[in-house]
């Protein structure tokens, strides 16, 4: 009786070549994880906005009037 491991060589050998990339993009989804650190991620090669810009010094307003909600409390709030 073959093993669970043997019966997926059998069918990876039986896979047409132009399908093998479909099967390691399927492998990879379940086996690695769903978040990367971030000295592995990408460079961000996207040029900062106005908006962007904007944006920040907006959260740095609230921050500086103290209108932040402490991350254990919003896990709370959701149940993590």
């Amino acid at each position: 009786m073959a093993t669970t491991r043997e019966r997926l060589h059998e069918l990876i050998d039986a896979l047409p070549e132009d399908r093998l990339d479909d099967l390691e993009a399927a492998i990879s989804a379940i086996t690695e994880p769903p978040y990367r650190p971030l000295d592995h991620a990408p460079d961000d090669d996207e040029p900062t906005t106005a908006d962007d810009l904007a944006d920040a010094a907006e959260t740095r307003a609230e921050l500086a009037r103290g209108e932040t909600v402490a991350g254990d409390a919003v896990r709370r709030e959701f149940g993590w």
